[in-house]
């Protein structure tokens, strides 16, 4: 594949730069914590894709949906561990301490707040760029022809790609239905729930596959797009990345444990009262 392009190279860089304000994710419990893997790639213009799978259908959970490639938490990972632990298992990416075929290799960039999902585990969100083309070889390749995905199929039924930079956008060029958007209610909170949909061109005569993003999975893109191309969404949505104020105050009513509490009190003070003192 061709380098990164100039709006692409300036979205990495931004990403690189990002810092996370404190979050609770290593003072909740082990049993919830998950990590999911943005991993991002460029396509033959330079573009940023992202990479999305769909989970399969006989799992207990989440059956059927678009999801990113992760999952939960084992003990004493990082949450870098865990979602490209989860990577390699789902779609077959090489694990952080197994080498990547050449050009390849794996970047790691950010993390982002955590989210909460609805069976109430916490999911933090890790971002990575996957290098297809060696400067100083002059090797490049196609991640989606050359480092083709080994799904696990007790998890993973599909994957698929999309355009980053278009999870900011209202509609696409091409006319078919691409967004749709409205307000809820969560644990007390309002939240925009979004859903995008992702046209597969299939050929050979076949009709063309539509996946949908929503839910948690499609604002972590949002939120990731939002830093990456420093600018906001053409469509209504939540102005805080994650759900680090929302967990807090969860635990706070749950949790015993005066470390937790410490921890959960600092992120609340950086997410509701902080912001105020600034201003």
């Amino acid at each position: 594949m061709a380098p990164l392009n100039p709006t692409s190279q300036a979205a990495i860089g931004r990403l690189r730069k990002y810092i996370p304000p404190p979050t609770v994710y290593n003072s909740v419990p082990l049993s919830r914590r998950a990590a999911v893997l943005i991993l991002l790639f460029a396509d033959a213009k330079g573009d940023l894709k992202v990479v999305v799978t769909i989970r399969a259908k006989t799992l207990s959970s989440y059956a059927g949906d678009a999801a990113l490639p992760g999952g939960r938490a084992d003990n004493h990972e990082t949450a870098f561990q865990t979602a490209r632990r989860e990577a390699s298992e789902e779609i077959g990416l090489p694990d952080i301490n197994q080498k990547l075929p050449s050009p390849f290799s794996v970047e790691h960039l950010c993390e982002f707040p955590a989210n909460l999902a609805r069976t109430e585990v916490v999911v933090r969100p890790c971002v990575a760029l996957l290098h297809s083309y060696d400067p100083h070889s002059g090797l490049n390749a196609d991640p989606e022809v050359s480092l083709i995905p080994i799904l696990d199929a007790r998890e993973v039924e599909a994957v698929f790609t999309a355009p980053f930079q278009d999870f900011l956008n209202e509609s696409v060029p091409n006319g078919h239905e691409w967004y749709r958007g409205s307000w809820g209610m969560w644990h007390h909170s309002q939240w925009r729930m979004h859903q995008f949909f992702v046209r597969q061109i299939s050929g050979h005569g076949e009709e063309d596959h539509v996946y949908r993003i929503f839910g948690m999975t499609a604002r972590i893109i949002v939120d990731a797009a939002r830093v990456a191309y420093a600018q906001e969404p053409e469509f209504e949505h939540n102005s805080h990345f994650g759900d680090e104020a929302m967990i807090a105050r969860l635990w706070i009513k749950r949790s015993k444990d005066p470390q937790v509490l410490a921890s959960v009190r600092l992120t609340m003070f950086v997410y509701l009262i902080l912001p105020y003192i600034i201003l």
